[in-house]
């Protein structure tokens, strides 16, 4: 079998739609190419164009900042927005700001804490004038699918995978803080981003659902960047052959790719979907333009992708089922070396235990859930599939999470809840938990099928310090039913006979769950109502600006080839305590280097004792030897500001939680120090938080415990930032100068840093006007 992704080199014009001309053929490799305009021009061609143009403030298209339409966070991150806001000045919403809770719903961990936000939130909604969706009624997405996207709009969420680029939205996941900017009736401010084409053509065969397309993209894309930080545009005759909600499934799966955002072309299917949902008037046609360039190419032969799983840990570590099944013991044994490092010798995954006497792989749960799994269709052919069959009474069990209310109460009236139900599956409410790690954490030593967006280390809720591991793998709702049907046999849906499939099932949209529970405060913002605090919610400690010279001590050192924001920050249950920031600040990294809190609050004792006068006896040789050595400025320790730092080689793979950055902050963290950063949005966080998003060439000469003494990083902050002089300062007092550079930053996010972060930044131009 062929592969169905192939990465074009350079960019390629798309002509009518249909055409890939690439731009190694228009530059003169074929005699009878057809005249077209030069990149520059056909890049208005796009959607994306013409959408960012809509939104952009700027008047420079280079240069953009830009405006949304609409706003999301979920209860893992509408506290600390909203307390960043409000302590910015904030005064009622400006746009639809919808709260969602969906991730700490189930109030089972912190006794009353989770509640205490949902109240907060509540009360939030009501006094700033915002829309409140209480738990157990949908996942954030789906919410933002059935009610808020439409044809150009662009909405901005505190969740990495906002996206609703199949219905016509382009949608940016990114941390707190640039929701803060929005709040404030500030913009978001980026480069224009490359727009790559994603040119679907054929169509699925029986049993291939979206999870299926979206592993074979994410396998071909990941590890090569193609498309880190770009828009995926989605075009070509291929879109047609699948229904608005099958392509939602694809769509979320992008933020896996690293892209900024996505975009599809819109048809009739779109215009259904929106009026089955009430918003007709929110469709439009979007389609890009007789010529359009793009800057690169993702060619996607729908009709040659089979089913997909995802190993751990990691979406990207796809392989056809099919695939598998053929090199089973070789394919596990690797997953195994892997988990023998994520475990760090404390905690070990076994897989090749689990192939059964036949030569099949035995597998201990499923689940379908959140925003890609819960789906409509997705949740109707696992129905389909398990309809008069069992799940068994073994090891394996199933789980079903729709993703929204009208999802369920559809599911009831059609029968299908009651299909899953007396096959053995658990039915649940909408709830984002078994993605990670609030709900249904496997068994140590399990591995677990799932139909939701990630399978990182520890991401499904284990603890390999307390000697837990378990395993993830990704694979598409129809599979699962397949191998739920085969009691927990790795079964590919290709497998069944086609005439189980048909993946245009009618759905009726009942809104009354929303009507009758959603609290619409949109434009109704009651400012003299006070907000409700539960006892863990916490204002944001103060934070210092930026000094002139800064001496780092190196907290940790960590050489994977990516780090997650899951390692920065665990997922699961210590997610309930992130409305206290010292108090979710304990968590930092525990799970990856559980000794670097202590490390990072001894470097903040450090500081302490500077800021009160004294230089702290540790470091005056320090000082000593970054005078012999002649480094600037060290000759006045009392003037340096210390702080700690982590290095890491790509940080920042995964969610859009601003905690992953805030919670170094909080305790005493000044800079990351980076080969470079997975994606724009974590290393928008550090700044927003006021830390120095440093990256280097070469590999790092320091290790946990030295000192970097950057010496005029403030001044460096209002010029080039190329080629940033620093010195290290080993445990064993050697000294050695390295360079160190800061990749292009705003004129707003350089003052961010230097006022130390955005909450100063907001107060500091509060004052002055």
């Amino acid at each position: 079998m062929a592969e169905p992704v192939k990465l074009y080199n350079g960019g390629v014009y798309l002509v009518d739609g249909k055409t890939i001309i690439s731009e190694e053929v228009v530059s003169g490799a074929m005699q009878d190419a057809p005249q077209l305009p030069n990149p520059d021009a056909a890049r208005e061609g796009t959607i994306a164009y013409g959408i960012l143009a809509e939104h952009n403030t700027s008047g420079d298209m280079d240069r953009l900042r830009l405006r949304f339409d609409a706003l999301a966070s979920h209860d893992i991150t509408y506290v600390g927005v909203i307390q960043t806001a409000k302590a910015s000045g904030m005064t009622e919403f400006p746009v639809p700001y919808v709260l969602t809770n969906c991730h700490n719903t189930l109030c089972a961990v912190g006794g009353t804490i989770n509640e205490d936000d949902h109240v907060f939130g509540l009360s939030a909604a009501k006094k700033y004038g915002g829309i409140f969706v209480p738990p157990h009624i949908a996942v954030i997405h789906q919410y933002m699918r059935e009610m808020q996207a439409g044809c150009g709009k662009m909405i901005l969420g505190t969740d990495s995978h906002t996206r609703y680029g199949a219905l016509g939205t382009m949608a940016i996941g990114e941390g707190g803080g640039e929701l803060v900017k929005q709040l404030l009736r500030d913009t978001y401010d980026v480069a224009y981003p490359r727009v790559v084409a994603v040119y679907l053509e054929g169509a699925p065969v029986p049993g291939v659902g979206p999870q299926d397309i979206a592993l074979a993209i994410i396998r071909a894309v990941f590890d090569c960047g193609y498309v880190k930080n770009a828009v995926m545009e989605f075009v070509g005759p291929g879109v047609a052959s699948m229904p608005t909600d099958y392509r939602n499934g694809v769509d979320v799966m992008t933020t896996e790719t690293t892209c900024l955002t996505s975009i599809w072309r819109t048809d009739e299917d779109t215009r259904s979907y929106l009026a089955e949902h009430g918003r007709e008037a929110d469709y439009r046609e979007l389609n890009p333009a007789p010529v359009a360039y793009y800057d690169g190419c993702v060619r996607v032969d729908l009709s040659a992708v089979r089913p997909m799983i995802a190993l751990p840990f990691h979406p990207s570590n796809a392989y056809a089922i099919e695939e598998l099944n053929a090199n089973l013991e070789d394919i596990l044994h690797e997953v195994e070396l892997r988990a023998a490092e994520v475990g760090g010798g404390r905690a070990s995954l076994s897989l090749l235990d689990k192939i059964r006497p036949d030569g099949r792989l035995q597998v201990q749960q499923g689940v379908i859930a959140g925003c890609s799994g819960g789906n409509f269709t997705n949740v109707m052919q696992a129905a389909r599939v398990l309809k008069g069959k069992t799940c068994g009474n073994g090891e394996f069990a199933l789980s079903v999470y729709p993703s929204s209310q009208p999802v369920f109460l559809e599911m009831a009236s059609n029968g299908a809840a009651f299909d899953l139900m007396q096959a053995g599956a658990i039915v649940r409410t909408a709830f984002c938990g078994p993605c990670f790690g609030a709900g249904d954490t496997p068994a140590n030593n399990g591995l677990s099928i799932r139909h939701t967006t990630r399978n990182f280390p520890n991401r499904e809720g284990s603890k390999p310090g307390n000697g837990q591991l378990t395993g993830v793998a990704l694979m598409d709702a129809r599979s699962i039913a397949a191998t739920a049907a085969a009691g927990g046999v790795l079964t590919a849906a290709t497998d069944l006979p086609e005439d189980v499939w048909d993946e245009r099932v009618s759905y009726h949209f009942d809104a009354s769950a929303y009507e009758h529970r959603v609290y619409q405060g949109f434009g109704a913002a009651e400012g003299e109502r006070d907000l409700v605090y539960g006892p863990n919610i916490k204002d944001w400690p103060d934070m210092e600006p930026l000094a002139e010279n800064i001496l780092l001590r190196v907290a940790s050192k960590i050489m994977d080839d990516v780090t997650t924001t899951d390692e920065l920050i665990p997922s699961g249950e210590t997610s309930s305590y992130r409305s206290n920031p010292l108090g979710l600040a304990e968590f930092t990294l525990s799970r990856r280097d559980p000794e670097y809190v202590g490390r990072a609050k001894a470097v903040a004792a450090l500081e302490a004792q500077r800021l009160g006068g004294a230089v702290p006896a540790e470091v005056a040789g320090v000082f000593d030897r970054l005078v012999s050595a002649g480094a600037p400025g060290a000759g006045d320790p009392a003037s340096v500001e210390i702080g700690s730092t982590i290095y890491a080689v790509k940080p920042g793979d995964g969610s859009a939680r601003e905690q992953a950055a805030s919670c170094q902050r909080v305790l005493g963290g000044l800079a990351n120090i980076t080969r470079e950063y997975a994606t724009k949005r974590y290393r928008s966080n550090v700044m927003n938080w006021g830390m120095v998003p440093f990256q280097m060439k070469g590999e790092p000469t320091f290790e946990v415990g030295d000192y970097v003494y950057v010496p005029g990083i403030r001044s460096a902050l209002e010029g080039a930032m190329d080629a940033i002089a620093a010195w290290v300062v080993r445990a064993n007092g050697e000294v050695e100068q390295i360079e160190l550079f800061v990749a292009d930053m705003t004129s707003e996010e350089r003052a961010i840093v230097k006022a130390g972060c955005l909450i100063n930044y907001n107060r500091d131009r509060a004052k002055n006007n």
